[in-house]
């Protein structure tokens, strides 16, 4: 074989390999974009499967007219005025800190207190509020304190947050009109709970409230924090929290009542929050009654503030 031929027949050899180890490439490219769209396939299963799960857990109203607010409570829930409420859906518990975990997963989202780098959390030990570097959603004690637990209602979260997951969730905020109606179960409910007209019955506590003093508390409900959300059961139209646990965002400015001698300014950075917490309030029980109202700016966020969605009927 003479030098011409042997040449040839490398090059040939090379070409041949050449060819065969683009084939391979080629195939292994195939099979890599086909497993990766099976993945994508999953992921994107799974999220439609965590969004149903989420909406499955709603409790439907068909609407009506009530009588929203006290005339006995405190100045903000004054005058009890007729409120016209279009059928609406709400969800049967608050938003935990496992379907949050989704929202996060799937989209990327930062809330507020992870972009600021504190959020508000009350420290029993110095008596005072204070904001706690690294404390956010998942570690609401802050970096050194434990991770918040799946069932529990998810906390640190500002209504700019609460209104991106409900978004996502293809939902929305309740207006607090629909949420006084979910927790009087959709009635003209007289009683001043959502459950009743007493914070306990024989020793039995029915929402996760505070006992006790700032300086002493009493933990008589077994939770000095929040608690799983259903824990302490259901009203009359099945929905959970409807007092306690944690405060929750509505989509509203928080405003006076038509004729109402409250002094409170409307201002569209301030956002009605429902339902009291596990915390100390002032207010004392009407801040976890069915008419008890409060406000907070639309960037905050708290150890004690979370929400729940809820979605128009068509």
């Amino acid at each position: 074989m003479n030098r011409y031929h042997y040449i040839l027949l490398v090059s040939l050899l090379v070409s041949c390999t050449g060819t065969q180890q683009k084939k391979e490439t080629a195939s292994q490219n195939k099979e890599k974009q086909q497993s990766e769209e099976i993945q994508e396939n999953k992921q994107e299963s799974q999220q439609r499967k965590d969004i149903t799960a989420i909406e499955s857990e709603m409790i439907t109203f068909e609407g009506g007219a009530f009588l929203m607010g006290s005339d006995t409570g405190l100045p903000q829930e004054q005058p009890v005025h007729q409120v016209t409420i279009k059928p609406f859906s709400i969800d049967k518990s608050p938003v935990t800190v496992a379907q949050f975990k989704v929202f996060i997963e799937t989209t990327g989202y930062k809330t507020e207190a992870e972009r600021f780098g504190d959020s508000g959390v009350f420290n029993l030990e110095i008596q005072n509020w204070e904001l706690l570097k690294g404390a956010f959603w998942k570690k609401p004690f802050g970096p050194n304190g434990p991770e918040a637990e799946d069932t529990h209602p998810v906390t640190h979260v500002s209504w700019n947050d609460a209104l991106a997951y409900a978004k996502w969730a293809n939902k929305r905020l309740p207006t607090e009109a629909e949420w006084e109606y979910a927790a009087r179960s959709g009635k003209n409910s007289g009683e001043k709970f959502s459950w009743g007209n007493e914070v306990t019955k024989n020793g039995q506590y029915f929402a996760n409230t505070w006992q006790g003093t700032m300086e002493k508390p009493e933990n008589k409900d077994g939770f000095l924090f929040t608690c799983p959300v259903g824990t302490f059961g259901e009203n009359e139209a099945g929905l959970t929290d409807m007092g306690g646990n944690v405060w929750q965002w509505c989509s509203d400015n928080y405003k006076s009542y038509p004729g109402s001698t409250s002094p409170i300014r409307e201002d569209n950075n301030v956002k009605t929050i429902r339902s009291g917490s596990f915390f100390y309030d002032q207010y004392g029980e009407d801040s976890f009654s069915v008419s008890g109202r409060s406000g907070n700016s639309h960037e905050t966020s708290l150890f004690n503030t979370g929400f729940r969605c809820a979605k128009d009927l068509n």
